[in-house]
């Protein structure tokens, strides 16, 4: 049986009654700004329910929507590189989360069109949020790959990315902690308050 989980802070409240169908009615027609939007409630409905790979898979069709960067939605819901992180982050033990460094690895390396290098490189960029939340997450050492640093992820991302992805990114990357330093810190913080003055 699914755990409840907590709200994710980065993605938005879902409408009532959300189910598989919000996205289901993409499948033949336009994926611009309203798909974007259904993937991003649908992960949030599937994250509450403990669907946490589930989750990270509609962020992954987030992140495949055909947007301008113009869409006024982008203002309020900016690409889910935030929420992914943070799902990665805080997806307890025993949810089933499989290994989102490899799978980000692998779409990376075998991307194909529409927008290949867009969607290459933001799928490289994901892989390394998950490299920084969850250093814990073996790579795939079956899969010969040339993997890119920060530096050149970020380049990219200037060239065929949105405006501003690069700093949503960069931001994702410099504010989430890694999963271990946070429970440390959360540790820490509650051994002092337990303390007292």
């Amino acid at each position: 049986m699914a755990t409840a989980l907590p709200t994710c802070p980065y993605l938005p409240a879902p409408r009532p009654g959300l189910d598989w169908r919000a996205l289901h009615a993409f499948r033949t027609t336009d994926r611009g700004a309203d798909f974007y939007f259904a993937c991003l409630e649908y992960g949030q409905v599937v994250w509450q329910r403990g669907f946490a790979g589930r989750a990270l898979l509609c962020l992954d069709r987030a992140f495949g929507a055909d947007l301008r960067g113009d869409e006024p939605l982008l203002q309020a819901h900016p690409l889910p590189y935030a929420a992914l992180a943070w799902i990665v982050r805080e997806a307890p033990g025993g949810i089933f989360i499989g290994n989102p460094r490899v799978h980000f690895q692998h779409y990376a390396d075998r991307m194909n069109e529409p927008r290949r290098e867009q969607r290459r490189w933001r799928a490289w960029a994901c892989w390394a949020l998950v490299r920084v939340t969850r250093p814990d997450l073996p790579a795939d050492p079956r899969h010969v790959v040339v993997e890119p640093t920060p530096e050149e992820i970020a380049a990219a991302l200037d060239v065929h990315g949105l405006r501003g992805e690069t700093t949503l990114w960069r931001e994702a990357m410099g504010v989430l902690q890694p999963r271990a330093a946070a429970e440390s810190a959360q540790g820490h913080a509650a051994k002092i308050h337990s303390s007292g003055p």
